[in-house]
């Protein structure tokens, strides 16, 4: 599942429903500029994480971050924190105010939804993205630990079995094999 599905679905609606009741819109309002903004975030993160450091950033905030509570929690977004974190998001991915501000800009325009209104809904969308990645690598870090588990089982017991099903490429490795099954859920 994208960021952008993750995020329109994400607690039957609830997440969208948040962010509107936040910023002062009607949930139809805030599906559109989340549909418009997601994208922009998620390209300042992949153009941020193609450097070294950018990437360990990224990865140290995932880390450290509990970015996924706005995801189990939406009223967790109705917090200052949430709009605090989204800044500082928006900071290490823009890397400028000003990407920011064109980034509502380009968005309002495309909505036809007043900019100020826009800016505020931008660093929730920066928060909730975040959340995203989050849920996304906890899931990929358990499937990790679960790999783990199997290989180092007995080849004859019930996981072993299962080990050698999911080998699918019988390389000797299932990691391979579980990251592929799981891309066709992403």
């Amino acid at each position: 599942m994208s960021i952008l599905e993750t995020l329109l679905s994400g607690q039957n609606g609830g997440l969208v429903s948040q962010v509107a009741k936040k910023v002062g819109i009607d949930e139809s309002t805030a599906q559109t500029l989340i549909t418009q903004l997601v994208p922009a975030v998620s390209k300042g993160i992949k153009n941020n994480a193609a450097s070294q450091q950018g990437l360990d950033g990224l990865l140290n905030a995932l880390n450290s971050g509990n970015h996924q509570r706005y995801l189990d929690d939406p009223e967790n977004l109705a917090n200052v924190e949430a709009v605090d974190e989204g800044n500082a998001i928006l900071g290490h991915v823009f890397g400028d105010k000003t990407v920011s501000r064109n980034v509502a800009g380009h968005a309002a325009q495309r909505t036809g939804v007043d900019e100020s209104i826009v800016k505020k809904l931008l660093p929730l969308v920066a928060t909730m993205a975040m959340g995203a990645l989050s849920k996304q690598a906890n899931t990929a870090q358990h499937m990790g630990n679960t790999v783990n588990n199997l290989q180092s089982q007995d080849a004859g017991s019930v996981s072993g079995m299962l080990f050698s099903l999911l080998d699918s490429d019988n390389d000797g490795y299932v990691t391979d094999d579980l990251l592929n099954l799981a891309k066709k859920f992403f």
